[in-house]
């Protein structure tokens, strides 16, 4: 049986740059709550950004993976990855 830290971990080895939260929402080691932010995911419909996630596992959703529920949104690069802007120009006085 499949565990929300698993599952986070399939997601996160198969999708580049990924990160997941997942959350087993009933208890019962079969229902799954997942947000998913990919860069992969920019310029994707959501339907394809789904369909990314739910090819990781295959035949085990509507298996073993009862049902697991998405939310899927682009990366934003952060702090550290955004690029540095320049410092301002002193004005004169």
């Amino acid at each position: 049986m499949p565990t929300a830290e698993n599952i986070k971990q399939r997601i996160e080895r198969a999708i580049p740059g990924a990160t997941a939260e997942v959350e087993d929402y009933t208890g019962g080691g079969d229902h799954f709550r997942a947000t998913v932010s990919a860069p992969i995911f920019a310029g994707r419909s959501r339907i394809e950004q789904h369909r990314l996630v739910y090819d990781v596992f295959g035949g085990e959703i509507g298996g073993a993976i009862h049902a697991l529920s998405l939310k899927t949104q682009t990366a934003q690069p952060s702090q550290e990855d955004a690029p540095s802007q320049p410092a301002p120009e002193p004005t004169s006085r």
